[in-house]
């Protein structure tokens, strides 16, 4: 069994809350808008870390960091990128690429909006994390822990403070 911690646009804070909620994840999958070179720092140097670029990031992280990261875990197939859109509502060039290939677990950001629902026309579960940070339209703080066991995902936990 493996436990995921998923966040996104954290926008240059990272509260302690991480730190306690993630503790027993094995990685981190950040979905963008880190909003600071000493918040990724951070990150890797807590858990091995999967991540891309957002639309706020800096020069920096633009080229240390992809737009997009496909990568497997645990037999399942992730498809990682800042600015998605959501199921029926998806960007144009998204909508394109999951035409033609196909994925497990979908994970966005951008919208600062949790969702995690799953995509019956592409046939994966979409999960945005909602926001970690303080600036943007969300009125609460929110992570997403994923439970994957045997190419299975078994169970999706929500972690939540006011703002």
């Amino acid at each position: 069994m493996a436990l995921i911690g998923i966040i996104s646009d954290t926008h240059g804070y990272l509260g302690d809350f991480v730190y306690n909620y993630f503790d027993d994840c094995e990685e981190i999958w950040h979905a963008g808008d880190i909003g600071s070179v000493e918040v990724y720092e951070k990150l890797l140097s807590f858990k091995p870390l999967k991540a891309v670029h957002g639309n706020i990031d800096s020069n920096i992280l633009k080229k240390e960091l992809p737009e997009i990261n496909i990568f497997e875990k645990d037999g399942l197939k992730v498809f990682l990128k800042h600015i998605v859109g959501y199921p029926k509502k998806y960007e144009k060039d998204v909508k394109e690429h999951f035409a033609l290939n196909n994925y497990d677990i979908v994970v966005a950001g951008h919208s600062h909006i949790l969702r995690i629902m799953y995509d019956s026309k592409y046939k994966f579960l979409y999960i945005n994390p909602g926001s970690a940070g303080l600036y943007g339209i969300h009125n609460k703080i929110t992570l997403v822990k994923l439970e994957i066991a045997e190419k299975t995902i078994k169970n999706a936990y929500i972690w939540e403070k006011d703002k």
